[in-house]
C-alpha cells in the first residue's frame, strides 16, 4: 500500500520541477496550502446539502408550486389489472404488436385499449411537473447563490483582473479562507448530485450524467490538490453564469409563462455562448495553456489538466450547436421546436395519450403563450448538467 501511495502521490507527476510535498507541508505561520485531506470536508458537506435540499424543496419549493397552481401527481392512472401489471413489471414496459396481440386475445379486449393501458400506467412512473419544478427551484437557488458568491469573491481577487497572478509565486500561493469555501462548496455540491441522482428524476442519461459529475469531482479535485485553485475558480465561474439561467427557464415553463420561459431561454443562450466561446478559451485557456508556460513551465500534471480543459472546450463547441439548432429553428418556423436531445428528457415528460387529446390541450392557451413553445427549455434541459466541469 506505501509503495502504491508513493507512485500515485510522485512530485515528479504533480508539482513543478525542484518542488517538493515536503516544501508545502510546513508553511509559515498563519499561511495554508491546498493539501488532499481537505477533500474529504466535501463528502459531509454533501450529505448536508442534499439534507437541506429535501427540506428546501418540500417546504419553500412546494409551496412556490402550489401558489402557482402546480398540481401535484399525474394524469389518467392505468385501471388495475394483475395481467398487464405483471407484463409491465416483469417483461416489457412498451410491449411490441406480437405482446399486445397476445394479450387481446388473453382479456379480451381492444388492441388499442391494451395500449392504451401501457401508456398510462408508464406515465404513473415519470415525475409530474410540480416534482420537475421543485427539483428546478432547488438548482436555481443554488446556482444563483454560488455564482454571487464566487463573483463577488473574484471581484476583490487579482487574478479576476490579471490572469497572470494565478502562476505567479506557483505553488507557493497561500489558500485563503474564501477561495477554500468556495472549490469545497462548488465540490461538495457535486458529489451531492451524484448522491440525488437516486432519487431524482430517473432520466435515460443516468448513466452519462452519473460519469459526468464523477468526472466533474474528479477535475475540481485534481486542480485543488496541485493547488491550481485560481484559475480553477475562475473555470467555475465562467461555467455557473449561464446554469441558474436555464434553471430560471425551466421554472418559468413549468409554470406556463412561456413568454417569460422564451425570454429567459434567448438570455441564456447569449450568455452561454459569450462565457463557453469567447471568455472561456480567451481568458482562461490563454492563462492556463501560455501565461502558465511562460512563468511556471510544464510539468506533467500540468499537461493533463490542459487537456482536460481543452476537452471541455470541445464539448463547449458541441453544446452550442445544439443550442443554435434550437435558435434557429425558433427563428424560421416561429416556435422553438424539440432539440435533437429531446429524445434524452423524454423519459421524465408525460406521454400523449391520443392525438385528439392533444387537440384538447393545445385549446387551453398557457399564460402569456405566444407563437413560441416554452418546451424548448425541457429539451434543453439536460445541457445545463453537462455544461459544468
Amino acid at each position: 500500500m506505501a509503495a502504491l501511495s508513493a507512485w500515485f502521490w510522485n512530485e515528479r507527476f504533480w508539482l513543478p520541477h525542484n518542488v517538493t510535498w515536503a516544501d508545502l507541508a510546513d508553511p509559515a505561520p498563519g499561511v495554508e496550502y491546498p493539501k488532499a485531506g481537505h477533500l474529504f470536508t466535501a463528502l459531509p458537506l454533501a450529505l448536508g446539502i442534499f439534507v437541506v435540499r429535501i427540506a428546501f424543496e418540500r417546504f419553500i419549493a412546494n409551496a412556490c408550486a402550489r401558489r402557482l397552481h402546480i398540481q401535484q401527481g399525474v394524469g389518467r392512472r392505468a385501471q388495475p389489472n394483475a395481467v398487464l401489471e405483471k407484463v409491465f413489471t416483469s417483461i416489457t414496459k412498451n410491449p411490441d404488436s406480437r405482446h399486445l396481440d397476445g394479450l387481446s386475445k388473453q382479456l379480451d379486449w381492444d388492441a388499442r385499449k391494451v395500449q392504451r393501458w401501457f401508456r398510462h400506467r408508464r406515465n404513473q412512473d415519470k415525475p409530474s411537473i410540480h416534482t420537475k419544478f421543485c427539483e428546478s427551484m432547488w438548482r436555481f437557488t443554488f446556482y444563483l447563490s454560488i455564482f454571487s458568491y464566487g463573483f463577488q469573491f473574484l471581484w476583490q481577487s487579482p487574478w479576476l483582473w490579471d490572469t497572470r497572478q494565478c502562476w505567479y509565486g506557483y505553488p507557493y500561493q497561500v489558500l485563503t479562507s474564501g477561495l477554500y469555501h468556495y472549490y469545497v462548496t462548488e465540490l461538495s455540491f457535486y458529489w451531492s448530485l451524484m448522491f440525488s441522482q437516486f432519487t431524482d428524476i430517473k432520466r435515460k442519461d443516468f448513466l452519462i450524467m452519473f460519469i459526468h459529475h464523477l468526472a466533474t469531482v474528479g477535475l475540481i479535485s485534481f486542480s485543488y490538490v496541485n493547488n491550481m485553485v485560481r484559475v480553477g475558480s475562475l473555470v467555475l465561474c465562467v461555467h455557473d453564469a449561464s446554469d441558474f439561467l436555464l434553471e430560471a427557464a425551466k421554472l418559468a415553463n413549468y409554470a406556463k409563462y412561456q413568454r417569460l420561459c422564451d425570454f429567459l431561454f434567448i438570455v441564456f443562450s447569449v450568455v452561454f455562448f459569450i462565457t463557453r466561446l469567447v471568455i472561456y478559451p480567451i481568458w482562461v485557456l490563454n492563462s492556463t495553456m501560455f501565461e502558465s508556460w511562460a512563468i511556471v513551465g510544464p510539468f506533467p500534471s500540468w499537461w493533463i489538466f490542459n487537456v482536460l480543459l481543452l476537452v471541455l472546450q470541445v464539448l463547449h463547441i458541441i453544446w452550442s450547436y445544439l443550442i443554435a439548432r434550437i435558435a434557429v429553428k425558433a427563428i424560421l418556423r416561429g416556435k422553438v421546436c424539440n432539440d435533437v436531445r429531446s429524445d434524452i428528457e423524454s423519459s421524465s415528460e408525460e406521454e400523449a395519450d391520443a392525438p385528439t387529446e392533444s387537440l384538447k390541450m393545445s385549446s387551453h392557451p398557457s399564460k402569456g403563450e405566444n407563437s413560441t413553445n416554452g418546451h424548448c427549455v425541457t429539451a434543453k434541459a439536460r445541457v445545463q448538467n453537462h455544461s459544468s466541469w
